[in-house]
């Protein structure tokens, strides 16, 4: 009866799949479900006892241990390899290499791949990533939470100039409801582009309480973190090496490339111009009015579902004149003028008393500098350069 069971083909209640058992397991089965009680109860799965790992002893575990901490990028079979060669000639046993992988999975020992640079801050970044819990979160309030990033496009640009270039797109989106505030395609990743579109995106959505970024160059220039400082809005930099505390802007990026970015694959010569158009067109036609998977609805349906805790956005003159440097330079007695990036501006005459004068300028716009006092922070004439 046994041999007949045995030649039979079984579904699985599980999975569905066809499956044989041999006379053996057969056998086993049916005297442990004779001798018990409960003939249900005893054939139930019970756990391996290979789980607990006997054959392993406490010096071949901290011999792994210490393998594991300093060459986590290993394979298994190169630790098993490493655990043979360090116990070769010794009276400890090394277990099998299926024993060795089952235990390195069971300790959460995966194989890690190795920082792009194995600088002290990647490796910080990556030891506190294994003690401490990531999760995901999402703030209470519409505008209350902004996240700032680049990206480097997939194809080139064709400029004016007859050059093919890589373009970058910068964007901002609000983390309530993965709206985005405004973005736009540059040619380069610096402090001057990063403030012209996160202007757009203040004129646009009003002002946020916190903008989270990177720790880019552009995110940390003194233009940047002066100006957030003067509109009030915390500056929230991630982690170094931390790139997944920005998650939602960097899974955006995917939405770029697989959907905006594949309507244009008919477009042979494109522009910069025509790429920032089809870029807008595309968010608020498809991306605003698309159904989000994390939040059930549609960014533009939740962003205008609030609370909203935006503040009212100041004039354009006013957050120009935010995102600017304030130094302080000493007035030439002889003349009445002082150098600034290599540039001679002329102090007006009325202030020829003051030794230290502060001025207030973008690193990259000297066409627009200013006199300011240093104890209240007031504008007080602007600054020409010498003609």
């Amino acid at each position: 009866a046994l041999a007949l069971l045995a030649a039979k083909t079984w579904r699985h209640p599980t999975s569905g799949l066809d499956v044989v058992f041999g006379v053996s397991t057969l056998e086993r089965w049916y005297y442990a479900a004779r001798k018990a009680d409960d003939p249900v109860a005893t054939l139930r799965n019970r756990l391996r006892a290979r789980l607990h790992f006997p054959s392993l002893s406490q010096t071949v575990i901290d011999t792994l241990t210490q393998q594991y901490r300093e060459h986590a990028g290993w394979s298994a079979q190169l630790h098993f390899d490493n655990l043979c060669a360090a116990f070769k000639g010794c009276d400890t046993v090394v277990p099998s290499y299926p024993t060795v992988r089952r235990y390195l999975k069971a300790q959460g020992m995966l194989r890690q791949s190795n920082p792009k640079r194995s600088t002290a801050g990647a490796l910080a970044a990556r030891e506190r990533l294994e003690h401490l819990e990531v999760r995901s979160f999402e703030v209470d309030h519409v505008n209350a939470l902004w996240h700032l990033d680049f990206h480097h496009g997939s194809r080139k640009v064709l400029t004016r100039s007859g050059e093919w270039v890589t373009p970058m797109i910068m964007c901002v989106i609000d983390d309530r409801s993965r709206l985005v505030c405004h973005l736009q395609w540059y040619l380069d990743e610096s402090a001057q582009s990063l403030i012209h579109c996160l202007s757009q995106a203040l004129m646009k959505r009003g002002l946020p309480r916190a903008l989270m970024t990177d720790n880019g160059a552009a995110m940390m220039a003194e233009e940047t973190t002066t100006g957030l400082l003067a509109l009030g809005i915390v500056h929230q930099p991630t982690l170094p090496y931390s790139p997944y505390q920005n998650a939602k802007q960097e899974s955006f990026w995917g939405r770029i490339e697989g959907r905006l970015m594949a309507l244009l694959e008919g477009q042979q010569r494109l522009t910069l111009d025509e790429l920032n158009l089809a870029s807008q067109a595309w968010t608020e036609q498809e991306y605003h009015r698309t159904v989000h998977s994390e939040i059930a609805v549609t960014p533009l349906q939740h962003y205008l579902a609030g609370p909203n805790v935006a503040r009212v956005c100041p004039a354009q003159a006013v957050l120009m004149n935010s995102f600017r440097i304030e130094v302080q330079r000493r007035q030439r007695r002889s003349d009445g003028t002082v150098s600034l990036a290599g540039v001679r501006f002329e102090i007006p005459s009325r202030y020829r008393h003051l030794e230290q004068v502060n001025l207030r300028y973008a690193r990259w716009d000297l066409s627009r500098v200013d006199l300011v006092d240093a104890r209240t922070g007031a504008v007080l004439c602007p600054v020409k350069p010498l003609d």
